[in-house]
């Protein structure tokens, strides 16, 4: 066996999806044409952007951990402080129309 470079590092997948395990045999086509197929215990994968995959079982269940039951809505994106703050700390200074001085 060859030498390695590096030490080993972990790694885990980057994105959430949403999965059920399937009943029974499933067939479909995708919206851009990919014919996707799946048997008994086979998962149908769903990401966040809507699209839908069917993983087969033994690599599912070897890639992804559970995080439990998912909500109807994937979940929102951390969205900055917008809250309105008083007007002693956000006055906005332009200038006046006639091209002068500056008004609060």
């Amino acid at each position: 066996m060859r030498s390695m470079a590096s030490e080993w590092t972990t790694y885990r997948t980057r994105f959430l999806i949403k999965a059920k395990q399937l009943d029974g045999a499933l067939n479909f086509v995708d919206a851009i044409g990919r014919e996707h197929s799946g048997q008994k215990g086979d998962y149908l994968v769903q990401s966040s952007d809507g699209s839908q995959r069917i993983a087969p079982r033994e690599i599912f269940e070897d890639i992804y951990v559970s995080m439990g039951q998912a909500k109807e809505s994937w979940p929102a994106l951390a969205q900055p402080d917008v809250s309105p703050r008083s007007s002693a700390q956000h006055t906005v200074r332009r200038r006046s129309s006639s091209g002068g001085a500056f008004v609060a």
